[in-house]
């Protein structure tokens, strides 16, 4: 493999782990709040139809993008008021999202798109031309459409929210200790309706990043499972926004080497590469990559009255 078809799999590698690096982001604050989200994958493929129909009405790729967290933000505060009020399962919460998302869409599409796929315009790249002229790392980092920036910058953000600041300290407490938080006069409430929605809005983000970073298209049930093993890279980086994104890369990578190796016809079955996110997701679960210490009363609904 000579460098061209390596700068073009890293290129591919951190453009396909950018959706899943948004939604990782907001993954992170629902789990350190104490609620499980499996509804992202819903949240996430709805986004991503939003967005491509903002789009396609509007032409604006900013209001695209906001189309997309609003759709995604709005399925979280049903989540979060199924699972924080009314103190319901959050994996059978999440699972019924996952199904009303993947009807809505497919409705959705049908009825917006009847006759045709809508083709509409990606994120742009707006670095200037010498940077992407640069040998090797033009073509890897500065040739990347803006969301993908986007994507690689927010996990720094988001770490320093959550060591940084007093409003961070206050979303890792609430997951471990929220009757503590609620002792000290703040609304364990608020806090984890605030980590739940987090979590809708950049996955539905993360879906609009998928459909135009490099697609420019919806297809109905596009996410794959994605948002699911953006809830193992959670374990693997153990609840740190920086290790969960490089987690995420992972899996880009993997299914930027699967798509060459197609394109390619190499010997080695497609499928091969394609298992190895899974694979992660066995040895994160089997405890092979060390010892994880998730948030205290994560999955457990909170109850002022039971201490």
């Amino acid at each position: 493999m000579d460098m061209n078809s390596i700068s073009g799999w890293l290129q591919a590698s951190v453009r396909l782990a950018a959706s899943l690096m948004l939604v990782s982001v907001g993954a992170v604050y629902t789990e350190r709040v104490g609620v499980i989200n499996i509804g992202m994958e819903g949240m996430m493929l709805a986004g991503a139809l939003a967005s491509v129909a903002a789009s396609f009405f509007t032409g604006n790729i900013v209001i695209a993008a906001i189309c997309a967290m609003a759709v995604g933000g709005l399925l979280a505060i049903l989540h979060a008021y199924i699972t924080v009020s009314r103190r319901a399962s959050q994996l059978i919460s999440g699972f019924a999202i996952n199904i009303l998302a993947l009807g809505a869409t497919n409705v959705g599409y049908a009825r917006l798109f009847p006759t045709e796929r809508a083709r509409v315009a990606t994120y742009p790249v707006l670095s200037p031309p010498e940077l992407r002229a640069v040998p090797f790392f033009g073509e890897v980092i500065f040739a990347q459409p803006v969301i993908v920036w986007i994507a690689l910058i927010l996990p720094l953000v988001s770490a320093w929210v959550l060591y940084r600041t007093s409003w961070g300290l206050n979303i890792r407490a609430v997951g471990e200790h929220p009757h503590a938080v609620a002792s000290v006069g703040l609304s364990v409430y608020r806090l984890k309706y605030t980590g739940v929605i987090l979590s809708g809005v950049f996955a539905g983000l993360g879906g609009s990043a998928l459909a135009m970073a490099d697609l420019g298209y919806f297809a109905p049930a596009m996410t794959g499972g994605r948002a699911f093993v953006v809830l193992a890279a959670l374990i693997v980086g153990k609840w740190n926004p920086i290790a969960v994104a490089a987690a995420c890369m992972l899996f880009g990578a993997a299914d930027a080497l699967q798509l060459r190796i197609q394109t390619f016809g190499a010997v080695i079955p497609y499928q091969f590469p394609l298992m190895v996110p899974y694979l992660l997701t066995i040895a994160a679960l089997a405890g092979l990559v060390g010892r994880t210490a998730a948030p205290k009363t994560i999955g457990k609904p909170y109850d002022p009255e039971i201490i």
